[in-house]
């Protein structure tokens, strides 16, 4: 995150505040948003905690499109998730499936006592997808939140002219976007003289989408990545970041206002004749 970055997630950081100031803001309103990333490998080139950076570093710049008024409020991130694809992988640390669930719904139910009516899921980590998607309901049935799930990478559409139709299709882990991003977060802790340049071979059955085929990293890729990193560069990276934050702020706008009741539409009724 640059200095700006730093000072917005700062001013919507929720821990900041007391007991006292948290139990008197407005919660008709507003919005909690959980960060959830991993510590995993992410190939010879990026550091284990690329997606947990990347969360900070996407919501941090998202703070800068905010205001107070909005009342969305950060935790911190979650930095370990489900990462048991990438064992065997020096420097992976995950949860296990049944433990991911506990805590987030811990986590849920604590936003939830401390009055809120609002959460949000936001994941950085693909392996977090399906155990979140199902997460989000669990809570939503025992604590009547209302809870949203997005990823941060949920608008590639907008980034087609920074980086290849393959890259944005089958770059999925460690990559150009992802290096870009690392490269503007924490320059120094990637290293280019590493980066490789593999995809795998999606042309009979994909490994994402319907139907498809479970799978462990090294069932892909033999470098840990999929993705052509050779070609990632900071600059990339921070319009990245600039384009995707300003996408994450507005649906988080949205979001702190939303009521269940707008999903029920009105029924028109024919009027009768006789």
């Amino acid at each position: 995150m640059t200095r700006s970055d730093q000072e917005a997630w700062h001013e919507y950081f929720l821990p900041r505040l007391s007991t006292k100031q948290i139990n008197e803001l407005d919660k008709e309103t507003g919005l909690v948003v959980l960060p959830i990333g991993a510590v995993e490998q992410h190939g010879p080139h990026l550091p284990v905690y690329t997606d947990t950076l990347i969360a900070s570093g996407l919501l941090g710049a998202t703070c800068n499109h905010l205001t107070a008024e909005q009342n969305i409020w950060m935790l911190p991130p979650l930095p370990y998730g489900k990462s048991t694809e990438h064992l065997g992988h020096p420097g992976t640390m995950t949860l296990s499936a049944t433990s991911l669930q506990q805590v987030v719904l811990d986590i849920g139910r604590s936003v939830s006592t401390s009055g809120f009516r609002r959460l949000v899921l936001f994941n950085t980590h693909g392996g977090n997808n399906d155990l979140l998607n199902m997460m989000a309901r669990e809570l939503r049935i025992e604590t009547g939140l209302m809870v949203f799930r997005m990823n941060g990478m949920d608008h590639k559409s907008e980034l087609a002219h920074l980086y290849t139709d393959e890259e944005l299709a089958y770059g999925i882990h460690g990559g150009d976007v992802e290096t870009s991003i690392i490269l503007a977060l924490e320059e120094k802790w990637v290293h280019m003289e590493e980066a490789p340049n593999e995809f795998y071979d999606h042309e009979t059955i994909d490994v994402k989408g319907s139907p498809y085929v479970a799978w462990i990293a090294d069932d892909i890729s033999d470098s840990g990545i999929s993705g052509n990193a050779q070609v990632a560069t900071k600059e990339k990276g921070e319009e990245t970041i600039d384009l995707l934050s300003e996408k994450i702020a507005r649906q988080l706008e949205m979001m702190s206002t939303f009521e269940m009741n707008r999903l029920k539409k009105k029924v028109v009724r024919s009027p009768r004749l006789f």
